[in-house]
């Protein structure tokens, strides 16, 4: 019953944050990386509506890296996306990819949380399992 309890108090803290992409589609690389750093810094889980750029995520990769052992207590980040990857004929794919180009991919869903906090992230294409430490 201890265990339980103090399992319970952990997962209490939990705090997950929602990012719309529209608070994030006008700002650029930088911003948005230090947006998000902002809230994982904090001992909190980002999910963004969308997902970033591929680049954006190598940097906001190397800054997080850069980070650890110079922030106290931070490890790094886990990091994971799901959906926005269906298979579609030509024109439905034609598009589907005018549309990203105008508006932004938003149709997946990016988790990113601290590393000292979530243990792992599991996704297959329909779920995302957090583990926790």
């Amino acid at each position: 019953m201890g265990n339980l309890k103090k399992r319970v108090k952990r997962i209490k803290g939990l705090t997950l944050q929602f990012l719309p992409y529209s608070e994030i589609e006008s700002l650029g690389t930088s911003e948005r990386i230090q947006r998000v750093l902002k809230v994982v810094l904090g001992n909190h889980i980002v999910v963004i509506q969308g997902r970033l750029k591929p680049d954006e995520e190598v940097r906001l990769i190397e800054d997080t890296m850069a980070m650890v052992g110079h922030v106290k207590g931070f490890k790094g980040i886990e990091l994971a996306v799901i959906g926005g990857n269906e298979d579609r004929g030509f024109f439905s794919n034609f598009k589907h990819n005018l549309a990203k180009a105008l508006v932004g991919d938003t149709e997946a869903l990016t988790i990113i949380g601290p590393a000292s906090f979530v243990k792992e992230i599991k996704k297959d294409p329909r779920k995302i399992e957090l583990m926790f430490k």
